[in-house]
């Protein structure tokens, strides 16, 4: 949903916020690792992935692919030492698969952005359950108008963001029963223009990216607003990690897919804590040997891969 009320402050443009963010990023600290493509290696001469929308990766350091083209399966695994296949799942499942997440019993969460539909599979790919949020409008432009991505609370409750025609995060209990849902469009605390990614920590704050107001807001477990960061650019990703939050970010002034970051910063503070630039942001994972992961989103190149 777009609206037209901006989310800048009237003394501050988006051009002067991106100006500062950029020197800022310049002058702090980097991580240290190099970049790559992630690249699966192809099981057969026909087989082909389409545009990456987002990658997680599980304990043991397997790699998990959410992808669109028709020549694979939506869902694919690969060992991180060979590149191999070792499985894949989901065609027919899907109309615009959007996130992927592995939950902490290593059971594989998926959000489609055009149905509205949240799938849970074993590791080996078993349909174990799934959620029709619903509540999306009859039209659905380009096949946007749904779920963006799931995050696990530590009672097993689920939390998910339904961003692309709704402004809302609605929690669910572990077998899918709603709890509650709170959020709506605009660009006030609590309000939303495209709840992109979410987040939950122990404690039970939840971080929300809020897309299109470039920013990330947080809350407690009934959506009572707690405050926001918005200095970080238009943020499509988060990965939480202990104390440290991370975003997947480019400048807000900019066209999606344009040159941005991958940010740590401290989930309390806000305080920068390190970044790599990277071009083409979208779903983003942090590996358990701290490697990072990163879709590029449509129209962009290969995933990439800092390790």
């Amino acid at each position: 949903m777009c609206l037209a009320v901006s989310a800048y402050p009237a003394a501050q443009s988006p051009a002067d916020v991106t100006a500062a963010l950029r020197d800022r990023l310049s002058r702090g600290p980097k991580v240290a690792l190099k970049e790559t493509e992630l690249k699966p290696t192809p099981p057969s001469a026909d087989w082909a992935m389409g545009m990456v929308s987002w990658v997680s990766s599980d304990k043991s350091g397997q790699i998990y692919l959410l992808q669109r083209g028709d020549k694979a399966d939506p869902i694919i695994v690969m060992n991180s030492t060979t590149g191999k296949v070792v499985r894949s799942w989901g065609k027919g499942l899907y109309t615009m698969p959007h996130a992927i997440r592995i939950d902490p019993q290593g059971h594989v969460w998926t959000t489609d952005a055009a149905s509205s539909m949240v799938y849970e599979f074993s590791a080996t790919g078993q349909k174990m359950q799934e959620i029709n949020v619903g509540g999306q409008p009859a039209r659905c432009p380009n096949n946007f108008c749904s779920t963006t991505d799931i995050a696990f609370a530590p009672d097993g409750h689920l939390i998910v963001s339904d961003g692309y025609a709704n402004a809302r995060i609605i929690e669910y209990s572990a077998d899918g029963k709603k709890i509650r849902e709170w959020g709506k469009p605009g660009t006030g605390p609590g309000q939303f223009r495209l709840p992109h990614s979410v987040q939950i920590d122990e404690k039970g704050v939840i971080y929300v990216a809020d897309r299109e107001n470039a920013r990330i807001q947080r809350f407690d477990r009934e959506g009572t607003f707690l405050g926001e960061w918005d200095d970080y650019g238009k943020t499509f990703g988060l990965k939480l990690v202990g104390h440290e939050l991370w975003l997947a970010t480019q400048p807000r002034n900019e066209p999606n897919l344009s040159p941005g970051w991958l940010v740590a910063i401290n989930r309390d503070t806000g305080e920068l804590l390190r970044s790599v630039e990277v071009t083409g942001v979208h779903g983003m994972d942090v590996m358990r040997n701290g490697n990072l992961l990163v879709g590029p989103g449509p129209n962009a190149s290969a995933p990439r891969w800092f390790r």
